[in-house]
């Protein structure tokens, strides 16, 4: 059987774990055109690993007012990939 190149791309990142770490490179540079030149010039620190979104600011009262907000910033990234990249978000 043979496979298309697109099939065998994501099987080698599959099989050497990089779909995450593309995912997340993917993921921060498009963060401020997600979340708004405000809430990324305060993002001091963005990771993914085992699909939650690990996030740290330097304000506290934005730090405050995105640990309500994981919901829709959870829909808004699996939007923006069109998959389930990350289904927990841990604020630090």
């Amino acid at each position: 059987m043979q496979h298309s190149i697109k099939d065998s791309i994501k099987e080698f990142l599959q099989t050497h774990n990089l779909e995450e770490k593309i995912m997340e490179v993917h993921l921060q540079s498009s963060w401020e055109k997600l979340m708004g030149k405000t809430i990324a010039g305060h993002t001091t620190k963005i990771y993914i690993k085992n699909k939650k979104l690990h996030l740290r600011f330097d304000s506290p009262a934005l730090k405050q007012e995105l640990t309500y907000a994981k919901e829709k910033v959870i829909n808004s990234i699996n939007e923006e990939f069109e998959s389930e990249v990350v289904t927990e978000i841990v604020i630090s």
